[in-house]
């Protein structure tokens, strides 16, 4: 198993900078960011001085989306830092939430996003591609080379996944779950005669090392409410028929509302309606055994990737306890 940290483009931006360099330190391969530049500072502009900060580390966000950016302006953006530092970016992408509704705006459909991916792929391996109508290529792409892997929870969003994605990104870290969306993945892979072993399978989730799990739970609360956007969306369209399984949408029952303002956050009072049960399913908490015992769990599912959300009032301590106590445990 890979591990990856996830932050957010908090100012000032050196802070991200030395941040993902002392995860490097740890054995961390991959370093992803927020991408919602109302919210947080503008990530590509972060990820060059990341990368000559790094030697080995892998860049990208969790996740980026079809709409923010012209997809050839995306593409671009990968295919330069890819020149500049030698294919060391990911693109995570999905259909959008916190950048696309704080200005006023709905996520991308799905069928906009599996275009989408296909355009940003292809331009940033140099290959020609239609867009807007138009024959495009990048014409100075030298050897490029840029995986997509897509965030999703919903049926549909699962098979795609499968039939197109390089890799799968699933945002929260319950066995149960994992064990649901990794088989339909796999199942879509196979139905359009992919190897599903080569789909990269990456659980994230918030994870905090320490023994006072009321403190933690509180800190690592405000996932369950980020989480609990997307699963609002799939009950609304899918209902309780039973095309999602209960263990992700029945925790949603008192959610009033979301304020992005306090998005990703420690201190979000958006989130109040998420039980300890799910903070303790969906994310990683309590002493180092307790992480190696759900991580272990986690790959015997097929987990290649965790990459840990680093919001709460512990990050370093969390990150080196990782760095000592874990990912040497889990990369043998």
């Amino acid at each position: 198993m890979e591990f990856g940290v996830v932050l957010q483009t908090d100012p000032p931006a050196r802070d991200v900078v030395t941040s993902m360099r002392v995860a490097e330190g740890c054995g961390f391969h991959y370093g992803w960011t927020f991408d919602s530049c109302v919210l947080w500072q503008e990530p590509f502009v972060i990820y060059s001085q990341v990368l000559a900060a790094t030697s080995s580390l892998v860049v990208g966000p969790m996740v980026t989306n079809p709409s923010t950016r012209d997809w050839s302006v995306t593409a671009s953006l990968f295919a330069t830092l890819n020149d500049m530092f030698g294919n060391r970016t990911v693109c995570g992408i999905g259909r959008g939430d916190s950048a696309r509704r704080v200005i006023g705006q709905p996520p991308a459909t799905l069928a906009t996003l599996g275009k989408a991916m296909h355009v940003i792929k292809e331009l940033a391996e140099g290959r020609e591609v239609e867009h807007h109508g138009a024959a495009v290529r990048i014409p100075w792409v030298r050897n490029g080379k840029l995986e997509i892997w897509m965030a999703a929870y919903g049926p549909k969003a699962l098979r795609m996944v499968g039939e197109q994605a390089d890799g799968f990104i699933l945002q929260t870290a319950d066995p149960d779950i994992a064990r649901w969306t990794i088989g339909a993945v796999r199942d879509a892979a196979r139905a359009v005669g992919r190897d599903p072993g080569e789909i990269t399978m990456c659980v994230a989730a918030p994870a905090y090392v320490g023994t006072d799990l009321a403190h933690q739970r509180d800190q690592l609360r405000w996932f369950g409410g980020m989480v609990g956007n997307h699963v609002a969306e799939l009950v609304e369209r899918y209902g309780q028929s039973g095309a999602v399984p209960r263990a992700l949408t029945d925790y949603i029952a008192g959610r009033e509302g979301y304020d992005y303002a306090h998005h990703g956050r420690a201190d979000n009072p958006s989130a109040d309606f998420v039980p300890d049960g799910i903070v303790d399913r969906f994310c990683l908490l309590g002493p180092e055994s307790a992480h190696l015992e759900r991580l272990q769990e986690l790959a015997e599912i097929g987990v290649d990737q965790f990459a840990l959300y680093l919001m709460h009032d512990q990050k370093e301590k969390t990150m080196a306890a990782y760095g000592s106590d874990i990912i040497g445990e889990l990369s043998q």
